[in-house]
Order: structure tokens, then sequence, then C-alpha cells
């Protein structure tokens, strides 16, 4: 077992790619000591690209309205508990600039799936951020649309869009998701999303509900056959108010573990240390660092709203004005040889 372990390990440094049966065999034969092989490898590679550099982007959670429904949700339309809000474009606004001020060069725009933010409001909130701060990029994370809405959002200036497929196997979408969301729409909008030239983010829960091993080596073939810029995965956390209250939360080790095989399949790829991790395990953020992701992306709504933009219980930092969630974050990742750096953080080829 030593030494397929050794030769698969081999063939994904070397050729960045693996068969789903070898995704499989790693995630199966996962150890500490393999852990730490992979971890060690992944920031190896990570280092070589981008040093102990960490870029941080500024998130805005900017409406939880959402007309879908997903099981795993806090946001979700069925929760009747949930305190909804929209920001006026003015507030976003103030969100930047409070964010340009603080050395962030990136703004992510995310909300539930929400349609009062036409096409039209959403370009005037794009193209607002980059006349005030035209050498910032604008990350957009507003799910599935028509390909002319993307296209309109990029022509007003969006740089990237992050659309998390969530897994990559038809039947488990299927038990995460009522039936008029297809996962197939979910994919055909992340390759229309390529074509049309934005930097593009997908993405997968670790520990969802009824996930199995093979679900997971699927989700990393989908990554690699994908070749994204950006990839967001994070743990699994229920929320009380869905059907999966009282599901167990997925685990930081095994995100941590597959983050490090990401890194490895694509050496220069964007990866988050995701806020769910960080709420998951104290150190959460500092391990997936250490473990080859590269971005953080901390809170820049205004504190009033952040407790209702509730995906997951317990979500760290929903308390902390924005200029608390940077200075916090700088410090402890200084304490582990990493430092955040101001700039819009774009992709760095080898």
């Amino acid at each position: 077992m030593k030494k397929d372990l050794e030769k698969i390990i081999h063939k994904l440094e070397v050729k960045h790619s693996l068969s789903k049966g070898e995704y499989l065999y790693l995630i199966k034969n996962r150890t500490p000591r393999l852990q730490e092989e992979l971890r060690q490898k992944a920031e190896a590679v990570r280092k070589s690209i981008y040093g102990n550099e960490v870029y941080i982007r500024g998130l805005i959670e900017f409406t939880n309205f959402c007309k879908n429904d997903c099981y795993y949700c806090g946001i979700r339309k069925s929760n009747s508990t949930c305190h909804r809000y929209r920001l006026t474009k003015e507030q976003i606004l103030s969100c930047t600039d409070q964010g340009y001020q603080l050395g962030f060069r990136t703004f992510v725009i995310q909300g539930g799936e929400d349609p009062y933010f036409t096409d039209e409001r959403l370009c005037e909130i794009i193209s607002g951020i980059k006349k005030a701060h035209p050498d910032c990029a604008v990350t957009l994370s507003l799910g599935e649309r028509s390909r002319k809405s993307y296209a309109r959002l990029r022509a007003a200036g969006a740089d990237r869009y992050l659309l998390r497929q969530e897994t990559a196997t038809n039947s488990h979408y299927k038990k995460l998701h009522p039936k008029y969301q297809k996962l197939s729409n979910r994919k055909k909008c992340l390759r229309t999303l390529k074509k049309l030239g934005y930097a593009t983010g997908a993405g997968f829960m670790v520990g969802s509900p009824f996930q199995t091993e093979r679900h997971l080596a699927a989700d990393l073939k989908f990554i690699e056959k994908l070749q994204p810029q950006m990839c967001g995965i994070g743990p699994f956390i229920p929320h009380a108010k869905t059907p999966f209250a009282a599901y167990p939360p997925g685990s930081a080790e095994l995100t941590c573990f597959l983050l490090s095989i990401i890194r490895l399949i694509k050496p220069d790829i964007l990866l988050p240390a995701t806020t769910a991790l960080g709420t998951i395990s104290p150190q959460g953020r500092e391990l997936g660092i250490l473990s080859g992701a590269n971005v953080v992306m901390p809170n820049l709504s205004p504190v009033s709203v952040r407790k209702d933009y509730s995906l997951y219980d317990n979500k760290i930092c929903t308390g902390e004005e924005s200029a608390q969630c940077r200075f916090c974050l700088d410090k402890k990742i200084a304490a582990i040889g990493y430092k955040t750096v101001i700039g819009r953080g774009d992709i760095k080829k080898q």
C-alpha cells in the first residue's frame, strides 16, 4: 500500500491529474502521516508561486433574500424565522470605501439569489465600485443567472465570479436541493462564466449529508477538469432552521487534506481558507493556510446585518467591525509565518 500511495502522490505532483479511483484511494487511506506529507508538498508548491503572501478579499453580504430552498442553507426561502435585509447601493459603496481605506483591493459581493437585484441594479453597483476604485477587482457570488445576465455584469466591470457546485455528483445534488434545482444548470453556468472571461471559482462542501468518499473523489476530478482560477471548499455546518439541523458537521482535518490535494492539482489556484473552516475549528483558517490555501475573506458588511446572513450556525466575526476583522486576521496569519498583502491578488503563473 505504501508503494501505491507513493506512486499516486508522485503522479499528482508531476501530472497534476489522477483518476477518480486514485483520488478515492488517497481519501480512503488518509492518515495523519499522509495528511502531513501532502500538506508539506502543497505548502512548498504554494510558496514557490506565492511565497508567504496571503491575499485578502473584502466580503460584502448584501442580501439574504433567496428564491431557492437548498436544504442545508440558513437563508433558504422556507426559513420563516430569518430576518431578511437588502443593502442599498449607497450602503454597499460605503462598505467598499471603508474597505479601500483598510487596504482591500478586491471586493466580493455575495448574496442569495434575490430577484430584486436585477441586472440594471447590479450593473449600477458594479460600475459605482469601479468608478470609485478603478484599481480594484470586483468578485460576484450571486448564484445561477442567464448567459445574457453574466455578460452584462461582466461588461459593467465584474472581474471574477464564485459559483460553488457544492457536489459534482447528480444523485447527491438531488439530496441537497429541491427538484427544480439542477446540477446540470450549475455546471453549465460555470462553463459559461469561463467562456465570458471571468476568473471563475467553483467549490464544494465537505461532510455534507449523504456525502461519500466517492462523491469527494468526483469533486476533485471535476475541479481538475474544470480548471477554475479559484476553488472554495469548506466543511458542512448545520443550521437549526433547515432540514439538516440534526446532521453532524464536516471535518476541519478532511477539509485541509482536500485543500492540499487541490493545490497539487492546480498549483497556481487561488484557494481560500474559508469562514466555515474558521467556524468549525478555532485555528481553522490558519490550518487552511498551512495546508496550501492563500486567500482569506474578512467581512466588510455592516455589523447590524452580519448575524442575519446566517448560512449556518455559530458563524464567526458577526459582531466585529471591519477593521477588527482585518487586523485580527493579520495577527493570526503573521503568527504562522505568513503576511496579508495589499493588491488585487490576481492568479500568478509558475
